[in-house]
């Protein structure tokens, strides 16, 4: 489950150091050390492997982290636990596996339509 799925600017998370202080200067370090919540000002596409946030910490300086370096808070700054979403429990997931499409080279092959759907499940399922 994506982080746009359950937050929206404004929200409070709390920052692991761990998972993110090999990248992060000195400066931020010292302010995460301080307080480790922080509040959603923006999102961000990650290296095109995800959505990640941009944080306004609490002295004011903005920084942006991945998605699995924080921790969402409810109402009374509590951590809402994160959770773990699988594909095996799915059974949408499950059948869409089972689709194997070959690349087709003759145009009699690339006009049938049940070749067209297989090709247009197979490339969409990633999408899901």
């Amino acid at each position: 489950m994506s982080i746009l799925d359950r937050t929206k600017i404004g929200n409070s998370v709390q920052v692991n150091l761990e998972l993110s202080k090999d990248r992060l200067t000195k400066e931020i370090i010292d302010s995460i050390n301080i307080s480790s919540v922080g509040k959603i000002c923006d999102f961000k596409i990650t290296d095109g492997k995800g959505i990640g946030v941009v944080l306004r910490l609490s002295d004011g300086k903005e920084q942006w982290f991945f998605e699995d370096e924080i921790d969402l808070l409810d109402e009374n700054g509590n951590v809402i636990k994160k959770i773990n979403y699988n594909e095996e429990n799915n059974i949408v997931f499950y059948k869409l596996k089972e689709f194997n499409y070959e690349n087709k080279n003759k145009i009699s092959d690339l006009l049938n339509p049940i070749n067209f759907f297989l090709w247009l499940v197979v490339s969409t399922k990633d999408i899901f």
